[in-house]
């Protein structure tokens, strides 16, 4: 029922497309665009390529970032994220978090889900290729960035549970608790910038857990 429900909701936030053709993806686009593709067969025999267009920034008019869905490269369709596209055999679901993508991913009719395939050119496309050609490094990359998400947000919530603590309804009934880590400002610093280049790295993988919700 929950998920009837999201279906529909999505389904209003869709708008239908103008016909532009799809720009081809620059080097310069690389903080600015996430591009995926999905092909899929169609009752003749024959390839239908789906393609979604993610610019990271926000809408000017509603202020929330779109997505927008190109079949065979010309413009199909846009919707305001989350985004649910219906297209032939399932849906396209897209999401994003604070650092990137959480979801753009293909859910058939019976449930599977398969990942898009980025652009090549772009940054979710330039990690995957890492992952293929270097699989070693990528699995370093990948705990390293995990381990950093652990310690930003471990650390931080021990300093934040002393002033919380100390809130006189949590004082009485619970007690007061006293920090065992101080750390200084510039270390704070650099570990929320470490937990933010975590979680962007995990989102170029299309990664996202509670971690990366408290790592925010």
């Amino acid at each position: 029922m929950i998920e009837d429900w999201r279906q529909r909701r999505a389904a209003k936030r869709i708008t239908s497309g103008d016909g532009r053709a799809l720009k081809r993806f620059r080097w310069w686009q690389l903080p600015l665009r996430a591009l995926f593709y999905l092909p899929l067969p169609d009752g003749d025999g024959r390839q239908t390529v789906y393609a979604v267009d993610i610019p990271r920034r926000t809408d000017p008019e509603g202020g929330k970032a779109r997505a927008h869905l190109y079949l065979d490269g010309r413009h199909h369709a846009e919707s305001k994220l989350p985004a649910a596209f219906p297209v032939g055999g399932g849906t396209i679901e897209v999401a994003i978090s604070a650092f990137g993508l959480k979801r753009c991913h293909y859910v058939t009719a019976t449930g599977a889900q398969h990942g898009l395939l980025p652009d090549p050119k772009s940054a979710e496309g330039r990690r995957a290729r890492v992952e293929r050609e270097h699989p070693t490094l990528s699995r370093s990359i990948s705990f390293l960035s995990v381990l950093i998400l652990l310690i930003g947000v471990g650390l931080n919530l021990l300093q934040l549970a002393e002033p919380i603590s100390q809130i006189p309804p949590i004082a009485e009934n619970v007690g007061t608790f006293a920090s065992p880590v101080r750390l200084p400002i510039w270390l704070n610093f650099a570990l929320a910038v470490g937990a933010i280049l975590g979680s962007t790295e995990r989102a170029l993988r299309l990664r996202y857990s509670v971690l990366d919700q408290a790592g925010k």
